[in-house]
């Protein structure tokens, strides 16, 4: 049974308001109403209509398209959601009141009275590598539980029942609420630039946002980090890291992975690539860590499907490879999809930029990339980084629009890769949206 810390002061039901009427508000209002809170749901914006169903259903009063001030600004205690910035209007009203604000993970975390959290967070590959882990669990008889940043939130977990396990993909949004959250063990895949808008354009401060998932974590807990990370093996130094170290090197890849009784090398996994393998080798270390038997996780490694939206291939038509590789939303994940590229390959780039410098990948865009197609309402900064390497570059504003134009470039024996390294915000809902449209105008070239 975990102890509550002396901030979790939820043992007497007061007013709970939730900023923003998503996934993590909706799931936080939940828990909220069945721990005897008085909730109210405000969002600045629409809701979607099956986030109001579910409001609506537990009779959890709400607003959209509006913050009602007198209805916040009297909250005992406020979560909000991750896409908020600290920088809203309505935010710094609520500080200066001296409202405490949290993550929908802290509000969750501090309902928590049993189970292991394994807590995954990087700027890439956290949902291959927690979805690697529930599979790892699940397979292996585990009563387990997926949510945080992918699927179900973890405060709608806590509501609608309990598990054993609970692995949760989390962002640095998600750590930046948090004040007892503690995860028995922790993962940190990789920090490179991304949401530097959020940061002050400063690496550090994002960085330090993603270490804070260790700052509350003991001797007896574990923490999985890359040990190649130089970002991270710099801010190590200073730091005093009170849970048990496991370090992981992305240089495994060519010789293989070996732990106690559990090997194995890429021929055993269903995803491809030295970052991949990295991620792997992460999962199963975490696997180990709750006692799984390294036959049980080898056999698992086989049978795990990857996750929309990363690297996913949606068709092969006219002999040309097309792929959905959406949850690409910076650059080093854009690094690592080309250096997955084995043909040529169109590669189909653009958005919402969030502070990007591209130099990263222009030896790999020189090397790979044959024909470059812009998708993004403003594509201003890719043009300037691009336009004296490749020779071939158009702009077009809409997925269908994007494949209809990568099609004409693409010859048999060719990739087209969908790989934005930007947020989808000026044109799609969300990057799933962003994947799906794209992956319907692939199907339609078929018609």
């Amino acid at each position: 049974m975990r102890k509550p810390s002396a901030n979790q002061s939820t043992s007497t039901p007061q007013r709970l308001v939730v900023l923003g009427g998503g996934e993590s508000g909706v799931g936080a209002a939940m828990l909220g109403i069945q721990k005897g809170w008085t909730v109210f749901v405000s969002d600045y914006g629409a809701i979607k209509s099956e986030y109001k169903a579910d409001l609506r259903r537990m009779d959890i009063p709400f607003e959209e398209n509006q913050h009602t001030e007198t209805s916040i600004l009297n909250a005992d205690i406020i979560v909000k959601s991750p896409g908020i910035p600290d920088k809203a209007p309505i935010i710094k009203k609520i500080i200066a009141k001296g409202i405490p604000v949290i993550s929908e993970i802290e509000w969750a975390y501090r309902f928590l009275e049993k189970g292991t959290v394994i807590a995954i967070t990087g700027s890439n590959g956290k949902t291959t590598t927690a979805s690697l882990i529930y599979h790892l669990l699940n397979e292996a008889g585990l009563e387990v539980a997926l949510g945080g940043n992918i699927g179900y939130s973890f405060a709608k977990i806590l509501a609608e029942g309990t598990h054993d396990y609970y692995v949760l993909e989390i962002s640095s949004f998600q750590l930046d609420g948090i004040q007892d959250f503690k995860p028995d063990i922790s993962i940190l895949l990789n920090i490179t630039p991304d949401h530097l808008d959020r940061y002050d354009y400063k690496v550090e401060n994002y960085a330090k946002a993603k270490f804070r998932i260790i700052e509350n974590q003991a001797p007896g807990d574990h923490f999985i980090l890359n040990e190649d990370d130089k970002t991270m093996t710099e801010m190590l130094k200073a730091m005093n890291v009170k849970p048990r170290l496991h370090r992981v090197s992305t240089g495994n890849y060519l010789d293989g992975f070996a732990l106690n009784d559990l090997e194995f090398s890429e021929e055993d996994l269903t995803i491809k690539g030295p970052h991949n393998f990295f991620n792997a080798s992460c999962a199963a270390i975490a696997a180990t860590l709750v006692g799984i038997r390294g036959t049980s996780i080898k056999k698992a490694l086989k049978t795990f499907k990857n996750v929309p939206h990363r690297l996913e291939l949606v068709d092969k038509i006219k002999g040309v490879a097309y792929v959905n590789d959406s949850k690409a939303t910076n650059v080093d994940a854009v690094f690592h999809a080309l250096k997955a590229m084995k043909t040529p390959t169109v590669w189909i780039v653009g958005g919402t930029d969030k502070g990007n410098e591209y130099e990263p990948v222009f030896d790999l865009v020189e090397e790979k990339v044959k024909a470059i197609v812009c998708l993004g309402v403003d594509n201003s900064k890719i043009l300037e980084a691009f336009s004296t390497k490749i020779k071939i570059i158009e702009e077009t504003n809409s997925a269908q629009e994007a494949v209809r134009v990568a099609a004409k470039y693409a010859e048999p024996g060719d990739t087209v890769l969908l790989s934005p390294a930007c947020a989808s915000f000026d044109l799609f809902k969300n990057y799933e949206d962003r994947g799906d449209q794209f992956k319907n105008a692939v199907l339609r070239l078929r018609d």
